[in-house]
């Protein structure tokens, strides 16, 4: 059974995405020990709220590092909605902040093109994914792929080749990224019923 590491830094839903990870047979560790992180199969990071706190709070208890750290050696990372973004160097949100720098990507509010009818932000609901390229975690779940949504910005990716998934809010948006062991979903998994438990299953699969 692999052993999956949920990033505690005091910010997400760290309960459900732990009981979501369950149900597809994993065995799961709620935690901001450090040596917990280290010793698991793969490490996911959650999060809902705004970017610069949930950096501050990874930075302030050393998370920030331990997670660059695992990601390094090649083990699986999932960041799921705002932990999806903190893997990316930037955000443009509130007063800016500086991500992991995981992945070459930064992440914007929302703007729709001009004489278009602005949509209401936060993007919120039911929407799907459509995989990009082969061997993403969305790949592998049943079409019609439909997922969980809540954000207000989304990532803007300078490598294209990252890119595993989009969706369509107005505007076409990145909602799923890979690079080698490095994964990300901007749509709340643990919420998306079975298609989300495929997903996530998938993603057990990796560790």
């Amino acid at each position: 059974m692999s052993t999956v590491a949920v990033v505690d830094y005091g910010m997400g839903n760290r309960r459900s995405v732990e009981k979501a990870f369950e149900h597809v047979g994993a065995e799961v560790r709620v935690t901001g020990d450090h040596d917990a992180i280290r010793e698991a199969d793969a490490v996911v990071v959650p999060g809902v709220g705004a970017f610069p706190e949930a950096m501050r709070r990874l930075s302030a208890s050393g998370l920030d590092a331990v997670i660059r750290e695992r990601a390094a050696e090649g083990t699986p990372v999932l960041g799921i909605c705002l932990g999806m973004q903190l893997l990316f160097e930037a955000s443009a949100e509130h007063e800016g902040a500086a991500g992991l720098g995981l992945l070459p990507a930064r992440t914007l509010r929302f703007t729709f093109p001009a004489g278009t009818a602005p949509l209401r932000v936060p993007h919120m609901g039911w929407n799907v994914c459509e995989p990009v390229g082969t061997g993403s975690l969305v790949q592998a779940v049943p079409a019609p792929r439909r997922f969980y949504f809540v954000h207000s910005y989304h990532v803007v990716c300078d490598d294209p080749a990252i890119v595993a998934g989009t969706s369509r809010y107005g505007i076409e948006f990145t909602s799923a990224v890979r690079r080698d062991n490095i994964h990300g979903v901007q749509f709340h998994a643990e919420k998306s019923h079975r298609y989300g438990m495929a997903l996530l299953e998938q993603f057990v699969r990796h560790a």
